[in-house]
């Protein structure tokens, strides 16, 4: 009887096995064995240069952002000398 139970669980569990390993909780669990078995070295310097990349964009952004600012503060204090200047004539 018990081994009439044992198959019946078994035959049952593949279907669940199936399901759960097709899901995307079984594909992350597979992406992420996959990734510990190949070495995950690789993947830290690649991910290390894709920082190095962003950062420096990030410097080029930050230089482009502080001259659009210095530009702006020029053409305000044009746009604001004639006001000042009619005021006291």
């Amino acid at each position: 009887m018990w081994i009439l139970a044992v198959i019946l669980v078994v035959a049952l569990m593949i279907p669940v096995a199936a399901i759960l390993v097709d899901s995307p909780l079984g594909r992350s669990i597979a992406r992420r064995l996959e990734s510990q078995g190949e070495g995950g070295g690789a993947s830290l310097r690649q991910l290390e240069r894709r920082i190095e990349a962003l950062e420096g964009e990030l410097e080029d952004l930050n230089r482009s952002l502080a001259g659009a600012r210095e530009e702006i503060q020029f053409v305000q204090h044009l746009l604001e000398d004639p006001h000042k200047k009619k005021k006291p004539s």
